[in-house]
């Protein structure tokens, strides 16, 4: 199997080359710094009010930061209009897989309605 993770920031540091950069001590400005960081976060903040109308939830903020990332990522992608494509192709190479193999039966009386 592949190398265990590094256990504290420590050893983390120590094994990758990890400079801490502490922005409030520095004579720069942070943009001097650390280039682009305010577009990033203003894309960042655009994105979830748009998208989600500003309804964010503390317990899915990390799947939202995932999926921006991944957004973010592919934006200048020379195959970004393949995507769909590539969905497609995929969907209709498997077996359809019925609903009643996806949900777990219920009994009557529990639920929603009663």
């Amino acid at each position: 199997m592949g190398e265990e993770c590094p256990g504290t920031l420590m050893e983390f540091e120590s094994r990758f080359g990890h400079e801490v950069l502490v922005v409030k001590t520095q004579s720069a400005y942070a943009s001097t710094l650390l280039p682009q960081v305010h577009r990033v976060a203003s894309l960042l903040k655009r994105w979830l009010l748009g998208t989600h109308q500003g309804a964010v939830e503390h317990a899915y903020l990390d799947y939202y930061l995932d999926e921006f990332t991944s957004r973010f990522n592919r934006r200048a992608s020379a195959s970004r209009r393949k995507l769909f494509y590539r969905l497609a192709q995929q969907a209709v190479q498997i077996d359809p897989v019925p609903f009643a193999s996806r949900v777990q039966a219920q009994p009557v009386g529990s639920g929603w309605v009663k």
